[in-house]
């Protein structure tokens, strides 16, 4: 199973989500469906802006549980 941890990166770098979904260009509710792991995928592209905003590795962002 994958894991979004966007959340725990966000509460890190004490960012919000109203201003990271404005720095990446997605609207708020896209990035709450991200953040809750409801998405179904996710871009390249942007996964590549939350690295490059949040300074992180992607594998900050999702890991794979075996369970």
């Amino acid at each position: 199973m994958i894991r979004v941890n966007l959340g725990v990166v966000m509460e890190k770098q004490g960012i919000s989500s109203k201003e990271l979904a404005k720095e990446i260009g997605i609207t708020p509710a896209n990035l709450s469906i991200l953040k809750t792991g409801k998405a179904k995928g996710i871009r390249f592209a942007t996964l590549n802006k939350l690295c490059q905003i949040l300074k992180c590795q992607p594998g900050d962002i999702l890991s794979y549980d075996q369970n």
